[in-house]
């Protein structure tokens, strides 16, 4: 098979000829259809999370179908279309895993960075971490929605927003242009920030019921002029963007962060202490998580707007995401 490898930290991604891996008793082996290029990529790519080993092939927003199944697996068959995202298995036996926080498990696995991803043709993952895509998802359309799908959709159902509250949608990128649609289609008033006035139009035909020019005006104001936002998702990963949003919740409000700056966020706590409001994160999610997205997206026609490449024009393709060149997604079709 042909793989895309990073061979040492940093290093260009080198397409090479590797054997086509055999599964263990409780993995399956997937037959990669297409595979998304993540900013959390660069973590296998510059080595810059400790838990990363050499040679290794990255990406974790992996759609395709199984290929051969493990001599335990039982849920799974030949011929299933499965999609593996960023939570690459867990233990179920650590304190995390007995409460259910299976992404927060102690012992565990992350694709394409504690084992090799889906920038192949072919790729083993233990079955817990699978998902089943629906037979009306195009396989590139799905790959995305294996994280910045499930990271704003998991956000927002997990937020305390309800039907018909004001959600606003800070940053129209990768992940913004998710969480607009999501936001959307659940029912909430949803209000899309931007310092891109050019993009208003794209987040109106989205589904966004106001938009925010924060080059122009105060976005936090803004929001308190609409009655207050109930949930503020940051997926722009900008400290003075997520800032200067806090001022816009409402009364028990939150500003969901799903977009990770790489400076420390600040935060005025009288925004927090007068409105009971919070500044939380938001992870991905599990396997579970990810099927409910791509069932929801499957169901609402949510769909990701994408770049694809073919596998050996793999360093293109991230260098594109890496610059924030690529509208929106980057994603490899094998």
């Amino acid at each position: 098979m042909q793989a895309a490898v990073v061979p040492e930290p940093g290093a260009e991604f080198e397409v090479v000829e590797r054997d086509v891996p055999e599964p263990d008793a409780d993995e399956v082996r997937v037959s990669v259809d297409a595979c998304g290029i993540c900013h959390s990529d660069v973590f296998t790519k510059e080595g810059t999370n400790p838990a990363v080993t050499y040679p290794r092939v990255p990406g974790h927003e992996v759609a395709g179908h199984i290929d051969a199944v493990g001599d335990a697996v039982d849920a799974w068959e030949v011929g299933d279309r499965v999609g593996v995202g960023w939570h690459g298995g867990h233990c179920s036996t650590c304190d995390q895993c007995r409460q259910g926080n299976f992404l927060q498990c102690e012992n565990g696995e992350v694709t394409g960075l504690t084992y090799d991803g889906g920038y192949a043709e072919y790729m083993t993952a233990p079955s817990e971490a699978l998902a089943r895509i629906p037979e009306s998802l195009d396989a590139a359309a799905a790959a995305p929605l294996l994280c910045a799908g499930v990271t704003t959709f998991n956000a927002l159902r997990n937020s305390d927003a309800n039907v018909g509250d004001l959600v606003a949608v800070q940053g129209i990128g990768g992940l913004g242009h998710l969480g607009i649609q999501y936001a959307h289609a659940a029912g909430f008033e949803t209000a899309a920030i931007s310092r891109t006035p050019e993009k208003e139009s794209l987040a109106r035909e989205l589904g966004a019921d106001h938009f925010i020019d924060a080059t122009e005006t105060d976005a936090g104001q803004r929001l308190q002029e609409l009655g207050g936002a109930d949930v503020v998702l940051g997926t722009a990963p900008s400290s003075d963007a997520i800032s200067s949003v806090v001022s816009g919740i409402g009364v028990d409000g939150s500003v969901v962060v799903v977009g990770v700056p790489g400076e420390p966020v600040a935060v005025n706590a009288m925004d927090l202490v007068q409105t009971r409001g919070a500044v939380e994160g938001w992870g991905s999610g599990h396997a579970r998580d990810s099927q409910d997205t791509l069932e929801f997206s499957s169901l609402r026609d949510i769909t990701p707007e994408i770049e694809t490449f073919p596998l050996e024009d793999v360093n293109e393709a991230y260098g594109r995401m890496i610059e924030n060149e690529a509208r929106f997604r980057a994603v490899l079709e094998l």
